[in-house]
Formats: structure tokens, C-alpha cells, sequence
């Protein structure tokens, strides 16, 4: 099939004119420049200062790496197929490209389900944390992470559980269904969606349950209006941090399982650029949500040597999922040792 035939059947299946499909190459190359900057800041500021580079900061830096070769490898070869209706650029890449994009994505989202069982241990197992996370266990958890990640793609790689290839109902390459009709995407969907969003949902209402039920003790060391600013707090991070999680990767993830044959080309594409933002929407969070974070980030663009931040603020923690635990933890046991 030749690239006009495809271009038409791609145009045909989204309904989009032309300067829709321009747009959405656009907004795709501008998350892509927004994902570069913002991750590449966060690894900066994440190595220079010392006052966020907690234990925690070797998750999120591995997280922030998968999204920055998400960016590099990913988006721009996105941008062209919506900018040519079509894939253009060779089988080996329609291979490489939708590999490197399942693997991303399981990076991220496992990251984040390994980031909430982090920070529940912190509030719930104080004692256990520092035998759980020296810094070589924590190696060995973000090497896991990669290699499951990546290790997934392996049999369809190989084409022993689906196959990589250009998929003709959409004009993308994806993975498709092996010659014996078989595909990994919905066994992708639960190890890659499902089963980190149960263990998020898990966390964040363990973490939440330990808070209020800690908030109830020291009631009486507190006035009932600061105790309801603070639970109200942590309740509105919650939300933030889940509502991304759910709004950038379930419609996709979604869709490609109950909709395999393309009946609602337009959702696809729309689920396409909702997974592209999810890699850039982490550093704004910071930035809108957590102070010290954007005292980092502001330091590390004016290219400080030597950082006020590092001096001047006492040692608190952050993380990427829960901004507010560094709060929580100081409320909750009155302490404030470096993770």
C-alpha cells in the first residue's frame, strides 16, 4: 500500500481536515519542547540541589529520564505522522518507535505506583524505610522497573506474542495482532495501567486513613480549623496527582483494548495526545503545587554555583506523586529525617 492510500484511509477514519490534523501536529511538538525542558530541569535541579535529592529523587529522576526519551524518540516521529496522515520513515523504526513508546510509558506509570509505595511506607513504616531503601535496593528497584518495562516488548519484538508494524486502520505504527491472531495489549493494559493504578489507589488511602487517624490524636494540640486546612491539603493533592494519572493514560489504554478494529478513529487520536502530555505535565505540577521545587527550579535557570536554596531551607521532603508528604510527615511524627 502506498503512502496516498494510506494518507486517504488515515483521513478518512479520524474525519479530520487537514489544517485539524496540522494542529495536532502542533501540540504535539509543543509538548514535546515543554516534556524536554521541563524533565531536563528536574534532573538538574534534582542534582544540584541537595535538599530535594532525597531517596524518593532517584525515582523521580528515573521517571524523568523515561519521559526525556519519550520526548527525543517518541514525539517527533508523532508529530510527522499527523502532519503526513501517514508513517514515513521505514519499518525498522514503525518497529523501534511504538517499542520505545510501550517502554516509556511502562517506566512512567510503574514509577509512579513505586513512588506511592514509597511514600506510604515513610508515613506508615518509619523504622522499615531506611532498611528498605539504601541506596543499592533502590537501584535495584528502578533497574527492575526498566527491565520489566522493556522486557514486556521483548516477545512481540520478536513476534512471538503480537507484532510491531504499521497498523492500517489508523495509519500508525503499533502493535498488531501475530499471525496466529494474538496481541499483548491487553495483558499491557493490566500490568500497565490497572495494576499500578490499584496499587496508587491503595497508597494514597492508606496514607490518607494513617493522616486522619493521626490528626485525631494530636486534636488536642490543634485547632479543628488547622486540622481541616491540612486534611483538605493532602486531599486536594491527591485528586491533582490521580485525576492526571486517570485523564493522561486511560482513554488510550482504554480504547486500544475495547476498540481494536478502529471504529472510533477520533478517540484513538484524541487518546494519543492526552498519553503525549502526561510527559510533560509533572513539572508543571510542581511548579503550580510545590514551593521548594520551583525555589529549585528557579535557582537552577539562573545557574546559581552555589544555591541559597540549599542553604538558607531546611531539609524537607518531596516527592513527584505527593507534594504534600513533606508536610504530612512533619505534622504526623514531628520529625524530619532526610529519605
Amino acid at each position: 500500500m502506498d503512502d496516498d492510500v494510506q494518507r486517504s484511509q488515515f483521513s478518512e477514519l479520524v474525519r479530520y481536515s487537514k489544517p485539524m490534523l496540522t494542529a495536532a501536529g502542533v501540540i504535539t511538538l509543543i509538548i514535546m519542547v515543554i516534556g524536554v525542558i521541563g524533565n531536563l530541569l528536574t534532573v538538574v535541579a534534582l542534582v544540584r540541589h541537595s535538599k530535594i535529592r532525597t531517596v524518593a529523587a532517584a525515582f523521580i529522576a528515573s521517571l524523568c529520564i523515561s519521559d526525556l526519551l519519550f520526548c527525543f524518540l517518541v514525539l517527533p516521529f508523532a508529530a510527522s505522522q499527523f502532519f503526513h496522515g501517514t508513517w514515513i520513515h521505514g519499518d525498522i523504526l514503525c518497529t523501534l518507535v511504538p517499542m520505545m513508546r510501550y517502554g516509556s510509558v511502562g517506566v512512567s506509570l510503574l514509577s509512579v505506583a513505586t513512588i506511592s509505595i514509597n511514600r506510604y511506607i515513610l508515613i506508615a513504616f518509619p523504622g522499615l524505610y531506611p532498611r528498605i531503601y539504601t541506596k543499592l535496593k533502590v537501584a535495584i528497584y528502578i533497574g527492575i522497573i526498566w527491565i520489566f518495562s522493556y522486557g514486556l516488548q521483548i516477545p512481540t519484538l520478536f513476534k512471538i506474542w503480537g507484532v510491531f508494524g504499521f497498523d492500517n486502520k489508523l495509519g500508525t505504527c503499533s502493535i498488531n495482532p501475530d499471525e496466529n491472531g494474538h496481541s499483548p495489549k491487553t495483558a499491557l493494559f493490566v500490568l500497565g495501567f490497572a495494576l499500578p493504578c490499584i496499587i496508587i489507589i491503595i497508597c494514597y488511602a492508606k496514607i490518607y486513613w494513617v493522616v486522619r487517624k493521626s490528626h485525631e490524636r494530636l486534636a488536642q494540640h490543634t485547632t479543628s480549623v488547622n486540622t481541616k486546612r491540612s486534611e483538605m491539603h493532602i486531599t486536594k493533592m491527591v485528586i491533582v496527582i490521580f485525576a492526571c494519572f486517570v485523564v493522561c493514560y486511560l482513554p488510550l489504554t482504554i480504547v486500544k483494548v475495547f476498540d481494536p478494529d478502529v471504529h472510533n478513529a477520533p478517540i484513538h487520536v484524541m487518546g494519543y495526545i492526552l498519553l503525549y502530555l502526561a510527559c510533560c505535565v509533572n513539572p508543571v505540577i510542581y511548579v503550580t503545587m510545590n514551593k521548594q521545587y520551583r525555589e529549585a527550579y528557579l535557582d537552577t535557570l539562573r545557574c546559581r554555583l552555589v544555591s541559597n536554596f540549599d542553604s538558607n531551607t531546611p531539609n524537607v521532603q518531596n516527592s513527584k506523586t505527593h507534594m504534600s508528604v513533606s508536610y504530612l510527615r512533619n505534622v504526623v511524627f514531628n520529625s524530619n529525617p532526610k529519605v
